[in-house]
């Protein structure tokens, strides 16, 4: 069977890009942080299924959580990078990027004593806006990236992107491994966040099989804040922002489950290395 690849978006509820305009940065701190006990949660889960995963970690909070860092490593999952702190790649320019990108890995490496050698860009923000990005993730040492969404949506995707694995720098070993993609009465998603959550849990598990007989992997992704239907509620964030990220966070555990029991998963690292070989 293929092997697909199990990811994990690590960021705190009031990070995420829905509600990027009603909470400010500089209120991070005085927050409720409900991010390590969610992605212990997680953890937990994946142990019961008896699966590897990477973790894409936000540095802002490898900084503050050195100790859930080293549980990840230490239970043999991946620890790659989400960035610093959820800014948007098209918001940046290169320097700035390369800055964002060395920052965060600092971060996450020395909180868990790991090598990180995976992006994955926040809000799959690597598009055509940013024709530079994965030139500069090649000259920092990434071997891949994960960060394009190769689908139209209103607040990301590159829907001319490759649907698989493929090199976007001629000259480097960079790989880039886009999120799996399903359809839904001729509409395109992602396999993967709301969509997973708000969908039947049947159409992913579809797309994880039609990826499979065209013998490529999947790659499938959530946060733990999903999984928390206790989490605080942002009262003055917009309707839709609201519907998206709140709507059936009390399902998302038993759909998680059933998910992992149907195909085979593991760290994005060990996927891409195959796929490395298939691209040479």
């Amino acid at each position: 069977m293929v092997v697909n690849a199990l990811s994990v978006d690590v960021e705190d509820w009031f990070q995420v890009g829905a509600f990027e305009k009603v909470i400010d940065r500089r209120d991070w701190d005085s927050l409720e942080h409900r991010v390590e006990a969610n992605t212990d949660k997680v953890l937990a889960l994946f142990d019961a299924g008896n699966v590897k995963a990477t973790f894409f970690t936000l540095g802002w909070v490898a900084e503050r959580y050195p100790a859930l860092m080293r549980r990840i490593v230490e239970n043999g999952h991946e620890i790659a990078s989400h960035g610093w702190d959820h800014q948007r790649v098209f918001t940046m320019g290169p320097e700035q990027f390369r800055a964002d990108l060395a920052r965060a890995r600092a971060a996450i490496e020395d909180a868990s004593g790991a090598k990180v050698t995976g992006y994955r860009a926040p809000s799959f923000s690597i598009d055509t806006r940013t024709p530079w990005a994965h030139q500069v993730l090649a000259e920092e040492g990434y071997l891949y990236s994960s960060s394009v969404a190769p689908i139209r949506h209103d607040h990301y995707g590159w829907a001319d992107a490759p649907r698989g694995a493929y090199r976007p720098v001629s000259d480097a070993g960079l790989i880039e491994v886009p999120i799996t993609i399903a359809r839904v009465a001729g509409k395109e998603v992602t396999t993967g966040g709301g969509f997973f959550r708000l969908l039947p849990g049947s159409i992913t598990s579809t797309a994880v099989s039609a990826a499979n007989r065209e013998a490529r992997p999947a790659i499938f992704y959530f946060h733990p804040w999903e999984i928390d239907p206790a989490q605080p509620r942002v009262a003055n964030a917009p309707l839709r922002s609201k519907l998206r990220h709140y709507a059936r966070l009390g399902a998302m555990s038993g759909k998680l489950e059933t998910l992992i029991a149907g195909h085979e998963w593991g760290r994005m690292d060990h996927i891409v290395a195959r796929e490395a070989e298939r691209l040479q």
